[in-house]
């Protein structure tokens, strides 16, 4: 066997799985959940964006709001004494942690959605959506009237 073998490194174990290349590498999630594999390749694509999102989400603001003109001015040089190594005060709460991430993979999600092959299969994934969601209500219906018949 030579050192570095392509078909010994480069296979995959039996199941789904979902690679990403990109410059300077490549990312391999193994035994993906085929129904997760949109979401999880819209994740990675928009990691940096939710990474920043959140960030921003989670900045120092003060815990009681509207303050006063007195208050503005003494958080304003407390920020500017401390710059960068000023400790949150108050953290977001997950809720606005999750919308600020979600924002952000909505953004990033819209941006993707410029190129017309993406916004084919978009549209091809949004139809079949409401076809099961369709069949799963007719199915129910068919259920409620056989058990009360």
């Amino acid at each position: 066997m030579a050192e570095y073998d392509n078909d010994l490194l480069d296979s995959f174990p039996r199941g789904n799985h979902l690679v990403m290349c990109y410059p300077g590498g490549s990312s391999r999630r193994f035994n993906v959940e085929p129904n997760h594999a949109a979401m999880i390749a819209a994740g990675r694509l928009a990691e940096d964006a939710i990474c920043e999102a959140l960030r921003k989400a989670s900045e120092m603001q003060p815990q009681r709001t509207p303050i006063t003109l007195g208050q503005k001015k003494a958080w304003e040089k407390l920020a500017t004494e401390f710059g960068n190594a000023l400790c949150p005060l108050q953290h977001a709460s997950a809720r606005d942690l999750a919308e600020a991430g979600v924002k952000a993979m909505q953004a990033e999600a819209d941006k993707l959605m410029s190129h017309p092959a993406v916004v084919d299969a978009g549209e091809k994934f949004m139809l079949t959506c409401e076809l099961t969601k369709e069949k799963k209500w007719q199915l129910k219906q068919q259920y409620l009237k056989s058990a009360t018949s």
